[in-house]
C-alpha cells in the first residue's frame, strides 16, 4: 500500500464477500452451457450456404476453374437439407430456446462439411481453410468446456486429414499450381496455432463477461431488496391508516357488548378482551403511522451522522471500537442527506469488510466542504494485500478471514445453547461464509450508481507495528466522494 490514494476503475469492478454463494460453490455452478437458439444457428448456416455457393460458382463460372462442382453443390446441399429439417423444429417452444449441446452438434455437422468441401477444393492449399477456426471459436465462447474442446479436436483432426488428402487445388487450365510441403506444414501450423489461441482467447473473454454478468445481476437484486425495505415504512403508514376504521368499529362494538353483559359474565370477560386487545393494536398502528416522521430508518432524509450511525449500529458490540465523526467547516451545521438504499447498503458492505479485517478500531468520518461530501471507512487491520491492491477492478478477488461479526454471532449461539446443553458446551464457532467476492463489488456498484467515487488508500496506525516491524505500518482507508447537491437534501 503506498501513501497515495489508488482510485477503483469504474470499468472493472472489485469483490469482497457478501454472504451468498461460497467461492467453491460459484466454480461448481453451470457456467456457459446455454449455447445458442436453434433459430440463431439456422440463420448462420443459411448465410455460410449463401457464402460458399457464391464462392464454388465464382470460381467455377465466373473464373473458369476446373473443380468437381457437382460434388461440392451435393455437399452445400447436404447442409442446406439440415437447416431445412432444423426449420421444421424451430416451431416448437423449447427448440428455439438456448441449447449448448443441440449447438455443439451443428458446429460439429458445419466443422465436418466445411472440411469435406475443402477436401474437395485443394485443402490445406485453399484460403478458405482459415474458416475451420470459426465454428471452434463460436464454441469456447458459448460452451462448457468439454464440448468446445471435443469441437476443437474435430477442427484439428480435420486439418490432419487434409494434410494428408485432399484434391489438387483448382487452378486455370493447363497450368499445375502446387505448394512446397513445408509451406502445408506452415499452414497446419498456423491452423493449429489459430484455432487454439483464438478459442483460448474467446474462452477467457466470455469467462469474464460471465463473472461481470452474474456479479451485475447479483447487484440488482440487492439493490431491489433494499428498495423494497425502504418501500415497507410508507406501506406501514398507509396500512396503519387503512386499518384505524375497521378498528374503532371493533372497539365501539365490544364496549357496546361489555355495557349488554352482566358484570362477572363470560361475555364481559370476552368484551373487555377484544377492546385490550384492540386498544394494543391501535398502539401498535399508530407506532407504524408515526415512525416514518420520527426516528426510523426507512424516512427520506436524516443528519450525515444519524446515516453514518445507523450504518455502524449493526456491527456494535464484537469487540471492536467503532468511531463515528463530522467533520464541516467552523460555524456550519452537518447537512441533511438523502437515506438511499444504495448509500445505506454499499457503507454497510465497507463498514463489515472494515470490521473483519480491523484488529481493534474502526472509524467511519464524514468531511463535509463546500462543494462535496466524502465519507471515509478507516481500520487498523493489516491493510490492502499487495497481491490484492493491483487487481482491485477485477472480478472475484477476496482475501477476507474468518469474519468477526459472524464468528462473534455464531458464539453468542453457541453460548446461549449450551446453557440447555451442558454436555455441548464446547461447541465450534461456525466459520465465515467467506464468499465469491461480491460485497465491495456490489457495494461500489450501487455507490458509483448515486454518484459518488470510491477510492482506496491507507488507514489507521496497525497496533504495535511499527516496535514489531511488521509493513505496512497502516491499515485500509475506502472513501466515497460526492457532490454535495447528489446527496445533500435541499433546504
Amino acid at each position: 500500500m503506498t501513501s497515495t490514494e489508488d482510485r477503483i476503475a469504474p470499468h472493472a469492478p472489485s469483490f469482497s464477500s457478501e454472504g451468498g454463494l461460497s467461492d467453491a460453490g460459484w466454480r461448481e455452478t453451470p457456467r456457459r452451457g446455454r449455447g445458442f437458439s436453434l433459430r440463431t444457428l439456422i440463420v448462420l448456416r443459411w448465410l455460410t450456404i449463401l457464402g460458399q455457393s457464391a464462392a464454388i460458382l465464382t470460381a467455377s463460372q465466373g473464373l473458369h476453374f476446373p473443380l468437381p462442382l457437382w460434388p461440392c453443390l451435393i455437399v452445400i446441399a447436404v447442409s442446406a437439407a439440415v437447416n431445412v429439417g432444423a426449420m421444421a423444429r424451430v416451431r416448437r417452444l423449447e427448440a428455439s430456446l438456448p441449447d449448448g449441446r443441440t449447438t455443439a452438434v451443428h458446429l460439429g455437422f458445419d466443422i465436418f462439411q466445411l472440411g469435406l468441401l475443402l477436401g474437395l477444393t485443394g485443402g490445406l492449399e485453399n484460403p478458405f481453410c482459415l474458416l475451420l477456426v470459426a465454428p471452434v471459436t463460436i464454441a469456447a465462447a458459448a460452451l462448457p468446456a468439454r464440448q468446445a474442446v471435443a469441437l476443437g479436436l474435430l477442427a484439428l483432426i480435420a486439418v490432419g486429414v487434409l494434410f494428408f488428402w485432399s484434391e489438387p487445388l483448382p487452378w486455370r487450365p493447363g497450368e499445375n499450381f502446387h505448394l512446397p510441403l513445408l509451406y502445408r506444414l506452415g499452414m497446419v501450423m498456423a491452423l493449429v496455432t489459430g484455432v487454439v489461441f483464438t478459442a483460448g482467447y474467446a474462452w477467457r473473454v466470455a469467462a469474464d463477461a460471465e463473472k461481470l454478468e452474474l456479479a451485475l445481476a447479483t447487484t440488482q437484486d440487492v439493490l431491489q431488496r433494499e428498495q423494497r425495505l425502504a418501500a415497507l415504512g410508507g406501506l406501514a403508514a398507509a396500512a396503519a391508516h387503512e386499518l384505524g376504521t375497521p378498528l374503532a368499529t371493533i372497539q365501539v362494538v365490544a364496549k357496546e357488548l361489555q355495557r349488554a353483559s352482566a358484570p362477572d359474565s363470560d361475555a364481559a370477560e370476552d368484551a373487555a378482551l377484544i377492546l385490550q386487545q384492540a386498544e394494543r393494536c391501535r398502539g401498535i398502528l399508530a407506532q407504524l403511522s408515526q415512525q416514518p416522521e420520527g426516528d426510523d430508518a426507512l424516512y427520506a432524509d436524516v443528519a450525515l451522522k444519524a446515516l453514518l450511525e445507523e450504518v455502524v449500529e449493526p456491527h456494535r458490540g464484537f469487540d471492536l471500537v467503532f468511531e463515528v465523526l463530522v467533520k464541516t467547516p467552523p460555524g456550519q451545521p452537518a447537512p441533511r442527506v438523502r437515506r438511499m438504499p444504495e448509500v445505506v447498503h454499499g457503507l454497510s458492505t465497507l463498514v463489515e469488510n472494515a470490521a473483519d479485517f480491523a484488529a481493534s478500531t474502526v472509524r467511519i468520518q464524514a468531511l463535509v466542504d463546500a462543494g462535496w461530501i466524502e465519507i471515509a471507512i478507516l481500520d487498523d487491520g493489516p491493510g490492502f494485500a499487495s497481491d490484492i491492491l493491483p487487481r482491485l477492478g477485477e472480478p472475484y478477488v477476496t482475501s477476507r478471514p474468518q469474519g468477526k461479526a459472524r464468528l462473534a454471532l455464531a458464539a453468542q449461539i453457541a453460548a446461549a445453547t449450551s446453557r440447555s446443553r451442558e454436555a455441548r458446551a464446547e461447541t465450534a464457532i461456525a466459520p465465515s461464509q467467506g464468499g465469491m467476492g461480491l460485497g465491495f463489488f456490489i457495494a461500489r456498484t450501487l455507490l458509483e450508481r448515486t454518484g459518488g467515487v470510491v477510492s482506496v488508500g491507507q488507514g489507521l496506525p496497525r497496533p504495535n507495528a511499527a516496535a514489531e516491524g511488521r509493513s505496512p505500518q497502516r491499515g485500509a482507508r475506502v472513501a466515497v466522494r460526492w457532490a454535495r447537491p447528489a446527496l445533500e437534501v435541499a433546504a
